[in-house]
């Protein structure tokens, strides 16, 4: 297993990072909210859909203050996901490579930012 390498993210996102690269606090800067976003919805695989409970379980995984919801709505609300109408099922927009890349530049793949 390879270490978080913290140093190929952005430099204002590092700190709300825990050694394992899970996000530890949410932000207060709005620029560094869609880093955090993009940090998450990396954990998601493109073209699987997911039901809110397993869509909650990979969030949780990747965030330790315990706020699915707030994480979850971001994640819809600025593009990265889409969801049915009733939030029974979610997956990867086809914008989310283009977003992730807008906002976290050249950070690693979703394999390296967790392992």
């Amino acid at each position: 297993m390879t270490p978080f390498d913290r140093s190929r993210l952005p430099r204002d996102l590092r700190p709300f990072l825990d050694d394992a690269g899970r996000l530890r606090q949410w932000p207060s800067r709005y620029k560094v909210q869609r880093m955090a976003i993009a940090l998450i919805s990396q954990r998601f695989e493109a073209g699987r859909e997911y039901h809110e409970k397993d869509a909650n379980f990979v969030i949780m995984d990747g965030h330790t203050f315990a706020d699915w919801a707030l994480i979850r709505r971001s994640l819809v609300d600025w593009g990265f996901m889409t969801r049915e109408s009733d939030g029974s099922r979610y997956r990867l927009s086809e914008r989310a490579p283009e977003l992730v890349q807008r906002e976290l530049g050249n950070a690693p793949a979703s394999d390296e930012a967790t392992a």
